[in-house]
């Protein structure tokens, strides 16, 4: 990405999620801004969509050897890392002014204070921060509930709670290729977990509820995101300073930071840097959920939440192994892709 010098009138920083708007205050794009004539995707939803599917990629690959390789005891401590090292990024970038917080803000203002932010508009996404806690509580919970592939199972139907949320919250409508596409990745979901459909009604409904609060995660971002007047980055630093203080007193009450400190490959160079690749891509991937969010549609980041699992489980395989062949969950998860596929050229013709 480059860079301009913020001493001209108009600056080129990180790409934002802030967009031209009209007189009527309108988000508009130009036709050149369009990936071709026709299309409902712009180029840089585009780009948000392909970033996120490859940080994403990248980061299961970096956690999974951190938890299982070097057998790292907490996964909340890696998160809370994670979150403590975006907040320190974003502090450094908008003290260098490389980047804004507030969609149009000047990187030639003098900051004179570390608050970078308003009151009032911290107060403003709130809910975002409420979401995310429910989202990620819900999401650790339910991975105990059931078996993996049940698991992967229920949660691709989290699109579905993702259409229905952004209906409630923004009456948002569906064409029936859209409908269509979705019912294909879900379908494929319920093929891929045929075997492991053992009822548990307790890890059901915690699986459910990881749906549920995912979905209104989502649709909080792309909500806030549209009123609070702060790019990407504004959310994620927000999102930061209120859920990070939370998240340490939960490490500290469950015992994760004592066991992080007795664990002994801590200081191991090779612990080292898959940390630090995982702390960083954490940044960026925060920020292309942030960004796909909100140039996009939440139902567009989940799907591509969905489309990136077949890269994840192919890439798994190779690196790590020890998933036996099944033939239903083949097929599957092929139906799955096409789904995706699916919907991503009805998103980029516009039906």
């Amino acid at each position: 990405m480059s860079l301009k010098l913020s001493g001209s009138s108009e600056n080129l920083i990180l790409p934002v999620s802030d967009t031209p708007k009209d007189l009527d205050g309108e988000r508009h794009y130009k036709d050149d801004e369009k990936l071709f004539k026709g299309s409902a995707m712009t180029k840089r939803g585009a780009y948000a969509a392909i970033s996120y599917m490859s940080c994403a990629v990248l980061l299961v690959m970096f956690n999974k050897a951190a938890l299982s390789s070097y057998n790292f005891p907490s996964a909340n401590v890696i998160t809370l890392l994670q979150m403590v090292c975006s907040c320190c990024f974003l502090y450094v970038l908008r003290r260098w002014r490389i980047i804004s917080f507030a969609a149009g803000e000047s990187l030639v203002i003098s900051d004179n204070s570390s608050k970078f932010v308003s009151l009032k508009t911290l107060r403003h996404t709130c809910p975002l921060a409420g979401s995310y806690l429910l989202y990620m509580l819900a999401t650790m919970e339910s991975v105990r509930g059931v078996n993996v592939p049940m698991y992967t199972t229920l949660r691709r139907t989290t699109v579905v709670f993702t259409m229905f949320v952004e209906y409630i919250l923004v009456a948002q409508r569906y064409t029936s290729s859209v409908i269509f596409s979705v019912g294909l990745i879900v379908f494929g979901a319920f093929i891929a977990g045929a075997r492991d459909l053992s009822f548990d009604a307790y890890g059901y409904a915690l699986v459910f509820t990881s749906n549920i609060t995912t979905a209104i995660y989502l649709a909080t971002i792309a909500r806030i995101g549209k009123t609070s007047g702060l790019n990407s980055f504004g959310l994620m630093w927000c999102n930061g300073i209120m859920c990070g203080p939370v998240l340490l007193i939960w490490t500290l009450l469950r015992g994760d930071l004592k066991m992080t400190v007795n664990f002994p490959d801590l200081f191991s160079p090779g612990f080292i840097v898959v940390l630090l690749f995982s702390c960083t891509l954490a940044f960026f991937l925060n920020y292309n959920i942030f960004l796909n969010t909100t140039l996009n549609s939440a139902v567009t980041q989940t799907v591509c939440g969905n489309l990136k699992d077949l890269f994840t489980i192919g890439l798994g395989w190779i690196v790590f192994g020890g998933l036996p062949f099944d033939i239903w969950n083949v097929v599957g998860q092929l139906l799955g892709f096409v789904g995706s596929g699916l919907y991503a050229y009805y998103k980029l013709v516009g039906k």
